[in-house]
């Protein structure tokens, strides 16, 4: 089924031809009523335009020949139509279809009102996957639903990680395509000379190995969305190529001479400075334009900190869902995650989330618990269980000698943002405890005699942080 069939009901010959390159612009084949085959009627129908339209009787006779689909169709009015008044007139759901649109037409007013016909008609279903309420979430959310009932292409940017192929999942879930196919491919990740075939397909002995006639991406998308990831990585002849299907929707199978029409939506992406590659000479202009007809960028997760726990939260639930734990993050952990630059983005957060939860399925993730690299600066728990641990097992002089703290890292000065005092007595105690273990060897009722508590008190600590797997008996 054709979901973006329109039909334009326009006696003014000028002014049909004016309304139809319009809905053109914006996704839509829009089918002249005058001229419509009955191959047409039994396709599927967004919407109509309501023109110089003669009389009720008139539209209501084009509407008929649509048979199922022509009931309650979501009218787009001119308001200066012959019918308006009468469509309009009333609160009842027929008088709920219409959207009034002066003339002459404006693109902005265009957009607009399809945009509200369709809300109100088929508000989008609530298949948002995205997690977190920070500004930018709420801003691509937003995007999202504003974009995904039309089947304009959409160019998704962001950093590698960030989500897009979760953007362009989800324009297809919110879209009127919902029920057809989601096919996606990497460009960057298929050799220049095998991508032609993935695309469009090829026939039986079009190449050394085409040992039989195969589907392309555009025919295995037909009625629904392709998406195209890494659009940056693609070659300039193959650039050539998509752009010539894109213009005309035809495409031929390598090896073949059939010309075949598909009807899929386009949402494509990229990490890549297209414009900047478009000035180097490595990315066609032409493309560009017609790929980006609404372009929607994905923050960084650097940009959305604030989404960390909801985010972490999520990862975990998905964890539980595999069989594997989930996993704590302390207060120290989470400032430490905050510090981090997040070059891998979302899918980052999600791979450390998996790897802490495999070490430490018990306990409560610590700052000193993280791999290096997300600790940033010693955190204020391990400075000051080295200092105790060496003030234990030294004599007093030479620890004040050898342990000068700064006022960043002395555990007797406040900072200035305040801190959790359980959670930062509790990291000192930890550190003291690894290191006293670490010196006995794993033997708790050595660590214990470093320490000065009773073998049991440690045991019970040991169970208390999730740290009773790394012992030896004794």
């Amino acid at each position: 089924m054709k979901s973006s069939n329109f039909l334009v009901v326009e006696s003014d010959a000028s002014r049909a031809e004016t309304v139809a390159s319009a809905l053109a612009f914006l996704g839509y084949r829009p089918v002249l009523a005058h001229r419509m085959q009955a191959a047409d009627a039994a396709e599927g129908w967004r919407a109509a335009y309501v023109g110089t339209v003669e009389d009720e009787a008139e539209l209501e006779g084009y509407l008929a020949a649509l048979g199922r689909h022509g009931r309650n169709l979501p009218l787009l009015v001119s308001a200066d139509s012959p019918v308006a008044s009468a469509l309009i007139a009333g609160d009842d759901a027929q008088s709920l279809n219409v959207e009034l649109i002066d003339m002459p037409l404006r693109y902005e007013r265009l957009s607009e009102a399809l945009r509200t016909l369709q809300s109100r008609m088929q508000p989008v279903q609530n298949h948002l996957r995205f997690v977190g309420q920070s500004g930018p979430m709420q801003r691509v959310n937003a995007l999202i639903r504003q974009v995904a009932p039309f089947d304009s292409s959409v160019l998704v940017l962001g950093e590698s990680g960030s989500g897009k192929e979760l953007v362009a999942r989800t324009i297809h879930d919110c879209s009127p395509r919902r029920d057809k196919p989601f096919v996606a491919i990497n460009c960057g990740a298929i050799p220049a000379e095998l991508l032609e075939s993935e695309l469009f397909g090829h026939e039986k002995g079009a190449f050394t190995g085409a040992i039989s006639t195969r589907k392309g991406r555009f025919e295995m998308a037909e009625g629904g969305t392709l998406f195209l990831d890494e659009i940056g990585d693609m070659s300039l002849p193959m650039q050539v190529k998509l752009l010539r299907v894109l213009q005309e929707r035809v495409f031929e199978r390598v090896g073949g001479n059939r010309p075949q029409r598909c009807d899929v939506r386009i949402i494509a992406a990229t990490h890549r400075d297209l414009e900047g590659a478009i000035e180097r000479g490595g990315f066609r202009e032409d493309l560009f334009y017609r790929l980006s007809v609404f372009p929607l960028e994905m923050p960084a997760l650097r940009q959305r900190l604030e989404d960390l726990p909801a985010l972490i939260a999520e990862f975990n639930q998905r964890l539980l869902q595999r069989g594997l734990t989930s996993v704590r993050f302390a207060p120290s952990a989470m400032t430490a995650l905050c510090r981090h630059p997040w070059p891998g983005n979302v899918r980052e957060l999600s791979n450390l989330v998996e790897r802490m939860a495999i070490l430490m399925p018990q306990g409560e993730v610590r700052a000193a618990d993280l791999p290096e690299k997300y600790r940033g600066a010693l955190r204020i728990e391990e400075v000051s269980g080295a200092a105790l641990i060496a003030m234990m097992e030294a004599e007093p002089e030479p620890v004040v000698e050898t342990f000068g703290f700064s006022n960043d890292s002395d555990p007797a000065v406040l900072p200035l943002g305040g801190l959790d005092l359980k959670d930062h007595l509790a990291g000192i105690e930890i550190g003291l405890i690894r290191q006293a273990l670490n010196s006995a060897n794993g033997v708790v009722a050595h660590a214990a005699k470093l320490l000065r508590v009773q073998r049991t008190t440690l045991v019970e600590k040991l169970r208390k942080y999730g740290l009773s797997e790394t012992v030896q008996a004794g």
